[in-house]
């Protein structure tokens, strides 16, 4: 979901190429695979939304039916089967699947996201307030409100400006 970030330069897409997903990924993909990963941020990100009443300008247009959709398409490129073999004399399971190392990782993704928005873990999950952020994040420590240390140091300088500027201003 985090694959969309902002700063001071403005809004940044980690996917806006098959160069960022591949270098996202590690090894080599092509227009297919991009759009496969940007339909399952994009369902991904209006779930969040979803679930954490996001009403930042970045949520706005969220679909919830397509986002449920796209996540369970995701799920299913990469059908993972058990196989059992023989490992020094011992016998040991292991998965095994025939998609494309793409697939496989989208559809990891996918899973993990369903466990996520479906379980308590979802109770967790915050969009960042701070100004001009676009992320989501999983509230780790019940005092935390921002994605990162940036952004709440962001909020408390904008808010000790305000301050200052206020006492100026009555001066």
């Amino acid at each position: 979901m985090n694959t969309i970030r902002a700063d001071r330069s403005g809004l940044h897409d980690d996917l806006d190429a098959v160069e960022g997903l591949a270098g996202w990924l590690g090894f080599p993909v092509d227009d297919g695979d991009l759009a496969a990963f940007r339909a399952l941020r994009q369902a991904l990100r209006d779930l969040a939304a979803v679930l954490t009443d996001d009403t930042r300008a970045i949520a706005a247009g969220r679909d919830l039916d397509r986002a449920v959709a796209a996540v369970n398409d995701a799920v299913r490129r990469a059908v993972v089967w058990p196989q059992i073999g023989v490992v020094d004399g011992e016998l040991r399971g292991h998965a095994v699947t025939d998609a494309s190392p793409a697939d496989r990782v989208l559809a990891a993704t996918a899973t993990e996201a369903v466990e996520l928005f479906t379980g308590a873990g979802r109770l967790l999950l915050r969009a960042c307030l701070a100004p001009g952020c676009v992320l989501y994040f999983v509230q780790d420590h019940p005092r935390r409100e921002w994605c990162s240390p940036a952004c709440g140091n962001r909020v408390r300088a904008a808010r000790h400006y305000r301050r200052v500027t206020s006492r100026r201003v009555g001066d």
